[in-house]
């Protein structure tokens, strides 16, 4: 009876365990998912915040490149003189000359309104829907512009029906307003780039109103509702066309995720990410999808808490079956129970230390897993910071070689006119509307490489890019009393590169070897080409002091320069663009005597 007694009793103990076991392992399961959860959404957060803060720069760069046209053109002469006297000669001429600008600028519709808000001159101008006679002057742009001199105005275009912002700027001659130039920039290309970064990005203006978006169905929707009165007045100015500016299908995500994270359409989970974009009063929004991210950190989660519940469950199930068989023998033989009980008692605390032992050592390797994954996330942001630091440096080295040479083109130009030599101020004109529009192609090239785009590389002619660089650096080369001689290349002679791009590698070179013979009596540079059976050989050599050689060892080392206030980019930005050309950079020096650097190319078919 007492043996069949203690065999219930087991059982039922066994049962309990069992039961408070299972108990205790959906309870870990339980706060480990949660636990988790919050750490997937942390890093969630971290990485919204990055994209934030790059696709933020992607618009500054697009908005500062588009905002200095419309001041530069307010003081275009051909535009000032069509406003002055509109005959149609001239508007015909500039009709051909926005075209000319818009295409090589980026923007979308470059126009001219007279006094009367009339456009009387367009880039679109033989399109269908030209903006040649239609009257703005219930545009606030305008309004704006001639009251405050400039304005931006973001609104759907009452021809085209295609959304954009409208940078205006007020054009006068001795305080009296002869007209706007007005430019149109449409944002589709950097759009397309946040519709590759596997997040859904918008733009809002202060009203909570979707100006810009990856997804083309959230423009103008709203963040809140608006009231039938503030509706009603948007309709009237005619922003957003007959836009129903109703709400976004965002909805909260609950409590337990955090206020930052919505719904979408009742099932699609995001965290949502907001920073300001600066010069304007925009605000940029990431949203990031959250739901695979999570569901992957409570997974993780739950393997970390069923990784140290097991054990522990394990080893109590093993102590618990040690005790019962240590009591059952013990009712068989009192002799022998004293010593299981003793052996027990050391195998239980060995248990105990070794269980500790490998708490202690999860625990360990718990926080240098988090601190790892810390480093790298650093890491990762610090490498973003230099790569848009390098595209910035690079951007202004490479614009303020064209600018110097519009500069001095735009100065000879006035000489010209004091004389009354049209036709030269004419050639000057033509070749500073060249540089623009190279100085267009070039921040280009330079904005793209944020989207790792390189540009086209194909055949190149020799004489085209050797060309390019005599007219940047021409007139600072006769201005310092520089001997500038080059081979003739040939009109047949082509190598595999991008010309523009190669184009900056050469002017590059030629500036510093212009920099480097400044305290020569005779300075003396030349262009050599050489075509040597596959391979194409240009060299940039001077007649300067030559470089030292601890400077020679680290020439291509970002931000090492021997120059007073330079960044020491410049070599490392050309030697990057020749090796992606697939071709060399090298340099050679004697101290005193001169430098030569050789830029090895491979042939093309003419």
């Amino acid at each position: 009876m007492g043996k069949r007694q203690a065999t219930v009793s087991t059982r039922a103990a066994w049962v309990s365990g069992g039961v408070l076991a299972a108990a205790a392992i959906l309870l870990v399961l339980w706060f480990a998912g949660n636990w988790g959860r919050g750490e997937a959404a942390a890093a969630l957060r971290a990485q919204a915040g990055s994209n934030a803060a790059l696709d933020v720069a992607v618009l500054r760069s697009e908005l500062d490149q588009e905002r200095s046209l419309p001041f530069i053109l307010a003081q275009d002469p051909d535009i000032v003189a069509t406003l002055q006297h509109p005959d149609p000669a001239s508007i015909a001429a500039l009709n051909r000359k926005l075209a000319t600008l818009k295409d090589g600028t980026g923007a979308n519709v470059i126009y001219l309104l007279n006094r009367g808000a009339t456009a009387i001159a367009s880039s679109n101008w033989q399109d269908a829907t030209s903006f040649v006679g239609v009257n703005y002057a219930f545009r606030p742009y305008y309004v704006r512009a001639v009251q405050d001199g400039q304005a931006e105005y973001f609104a759907l275009g009452n021809v085209s029906l295609q959304s954009g912002l409208y940078i205006s700027r007020r054009i006068e001659v001795d305080g009296v307003v002869l007209g706007v130039i007005v430019v149109k920039v449409e944002f589709r290309e950097v759009e397309k780039v946040w519709g590759q970064s596997g997040a859904d990005v918008y733009v809002t203006d202060p009203r909570g109103i979707v100006l810009l978006s990856s997804v083309p169905g959230w423009r103008f929707l709203t963040q809140a509702p608006l009231s039938p009165r503030e509706i009603a007045a948007i309709h009237a100015s005619a922003q957003f066309g007959d836009a129903a500016l109703t709400k976004l299908p965002f909805g909260p995500a609950g409590e337990a995720l955090g206020g930052d994270f919505v719904a979408i359409s009742g099932h699609r989970l995001f965290l949502a990410s907001a920073q300001p974009v600066g010069s304007t009063a925009w605000q940029l929004h990431v949203l990031l999808p959250a739901r695979a991210a999570l569901a992957a950190g409570a997974y993780t989660g739950r393997l970390t808490g069923l990784g140290i519940t097991l054990p522990l469950l394990v080893l109590l199930g093993i102590m618990l079956y040690w005790r019962e068989r240590s009591q059952r023998r013990g009712r068989e033989e009192a002799a022998a129970r004293a010593e299981l009980e003793r052996r027990v008692a050391l195998r239980t605390a060995d248990l105990q230390l070794s269980n500790a032992r490998l708490v202690a050592e999860i625990e360990e390797r718990q926080k240098i897993e988090v601190k790892l994954q810390t480093s790298r996330d650093e890491l990762a942001q610090v490498n973003r910071i230099a790569m848009l630091g390098q595209i910035t440096a690079g951007l202004a080295h490479e614009v303020n070689q064209p600018v110097a040479a519009i500069r001095s083109y735009a100065d000879n130009a006035a000489v010209f006119l004091s004389r009354d030599d049209a036709e030269g101020a004419r050639q000057n004109l033509a070749t500073i509307a060249q540089l623009t529009e190279l100085i267009g192609t070039i921040t280009g090239e330079l904005r793209g490489f944020s989207r790792k785009a390189t540009g086209a590389i194909g055949p190149t002619r020799v004489k085209d890019v050797v060309d390019s660089a005599l007219l940047l650096v021409g007139i600072r080369a006769r201005q310092q009393a520089v001997e500038l001689t080059a081979d003739d290349a040939g009109p047949a002679l082509h190598v595999i590169a991008n010309r523009v791009r190669l184009s900056q590698v050469l002017v590059n070179l030629l500036q510093n070897a212009l920099e480097a013979t400044e305290s020569r009596a005779y300075p003396k540079l030349h262009i050599g080409v050489v075509a040597r059976g596959d391979e194409v050989r240009l060299s940039v050599a001077d007649n300067g002091p030559g470089i030292a050689p601890e400077i020679m060892a680290a020439l291509f080392t970002p931000f090492v320069t021997t120059k007073p206030r330079g960044v020491g980019l410049g070599l490392v930005i050309s030697k990057d663009i020749i090796d992606e050309f697939g071709g060399r950079l090298d340099v050679t020096s004697t101290p005193d005597q001169g430098t030569c650097f050789m830029l090895s190319l491979r042939k093309a078919l003419s």
